[in-house]
């Protein structure tokens, strides 16, 4: 078959580009953004033709998927109306790819992208393919599994059909599409878990809980089936013991940081192995594991170290800084953060200011919403965070030069949004020094 993507230097539409392309049809796309993002460089190797000018041409069977970031007016949406192509939504795609193997679904409101990487690559030893949403996609027409980051937004995820459903955390946010708030929220996780035939759920989280599941519970909290125990979380990296019942299973020692990580693992571990994996192969995975993009990176430049890190809801923000003072216990920590959507800024307002405090000093720039119109959200900026507290304080994407005074401090840069245009400015300095 013949798909064209509109937006395809997206996380989600590229990777879907990447996996129609591996299963053997023909994949080609658009996109406004000229400049280079990192999901471009799946598309390259696979040699996915990206366009910017509307010149695509295209057979009369070409099927057309489109990010919902391109309303029906933008132009290249009206040119491949004229031309009388059929569309089908993004979702819908993934669905049906999700109909051809043994699905393995990743949902939950934070720690999705991470889990699923994960557990594909604790698989990748029993065959494995996995579309994860850091733009990393991959798959083999003679897999017989795929593990597949499920996103929420706009209840996505409702178009997928799981085998094994792995529910990480249920909490409020996307509330420029659920406008019932958490229940809405809930409710849409708890219609998706009851279409799978296996659920593994994290239990430390009460709206989790809430939902009855029949499903196998895992976390830190000793209600969990699944378990992580005696916790030692040190500066290379985190012990625990990990449980299944009342069985001590395995002694873990591996490189990860911060709590959410604990968590993650344990989702990978208990999937791994009901899939036979075995326990070395597990521990070997778990040593060399290094994140998706974009979460938790870090490098050294000079006397500076920066952490990247895609955390743009309160709780991720609190438990991504929370990592970095278990990893760099005696450096100065400082958060850069872009809020995404003038919504979501809103409704989690107090949320936000309580999440960046466990810093020595945070910058936060202008909210920034390409789905969203300032107009609509009056009064909503990121000052309202900034002013609750005194070591907050704005910044702009080109003032890189207001970081350079913190030498031998960790800079955090956290968001979804473009964040790293200021990351890269800030590289580009120091280099240049």
């Amino acid at each position: 078959m013949k798909y064209y993507c509109v937006g395809i230097k997206g996380a989600g539409m590229g990777t879907l580009a990447n996996i129609l392309k591996d299963l053997g049809n023909e994949v080609s796309g658009y996109d406004d953004d000229t400049h280079y993002k990192y999901t471009e460089d799946g598309l390259k190797k696979r040699n996915i033709k990206i366009y910017y000018d509307g010149s695509a041409s295209l057979d009369k069977d070409t099927i057309v998927t489109y990010s919902k970031a391109f309303k029906p007016e933008h132009k290249e949406m009206k040119r491949l109306k004229e031309l009388g192509l059929k569309f089908k939504e993004y979702n819908e795609v993934v669905g049906d790819l999700t109909k051809q193997f043994e699905t393995i679904s990743v949902c939950g409101t934070h720690g999705k992208t991470t889990t699923t990487l994960l557990i594909s690559e604790l698989l990748e030893s029993v065959g494995c393919n996995y579309f994860v949403g850091d733009g990393s996609g991959y798959a083999n027409k003679d897999n017989s599994l795929f593990v597949i980051e499920s996103d929420e937004y706009n209840k996505h995820l409702l178009a997928y059909h799981p085998y094994l459903a792995v529910l990480t955390s249920i909490e409020l946010d996307h509330t420029e599409c659920y406008e019932g708030g958490i229940e809405e929220i809930k409710e849409t996780f708890k219609t998706f878990c009851n279409k799978a035939k296996r659920v593994l759920a994290c239990g430390d989280y009460e709206a989790i809980r809430d939902l009855k599941l029949d499903c196998v519970y895992y976390g830190i909290n000793e209600n969990n089936f699944v378990r992580a125990e005696n916790i030692k979380y040190k500066e290379n990296g985190t012990e625990f013991d990990y449980y299944e019942g009342d069985d001590l299973i395995h002694h873990f020692d591996v490189p990860i940081f911060g709590k959410y990580m604990v968590l993650n693992v344990l989702a990978g571990i208990y999937t791994a192995r009901s899939y036979n994996v075995s326990l070395e192969e597990i521990e070997r995975v778990l040593k060399k594991f290094k994140g998706a993009k974009r979460r938790f990176k870090s490098e050294v430049i000079k006397d500076y170290i920066i952490v990247s890190d895609y955390a743009h809801h309160p709780t991720a923000i609190k438990l991504t800084l929370e990592a970095v003072k278990q990893k760099y216990p005696n450096k100065e920590s400082v958060a850069i953060f872009l809020p995404n959507t003038y919504s979501r800024t809103e409704a989690l307002l107090d949320e936000f200011v309580e999440s960046l405090e466990n810093c020595d000093k945070a910058y936060i720039l202008d909210i920034r919403a390409n789905r969203e119109k300032q107009e609509d959200y009056p009064g909503i900026t990121s000052d309202l965070i900034i002013k609750e507290n005194d070591k907050y304080e704005k910044i702009a994407i080109d003032d890189a030069d207001k970081l350079l005074k913190h030498k031998g401090a960790v800079l955090t840069f956290m968001s979804c949004g473009d964040i790293y245009l200021l990351e890269e400015a800030l590289k580009k300095k120091l280099n240049d020094e």
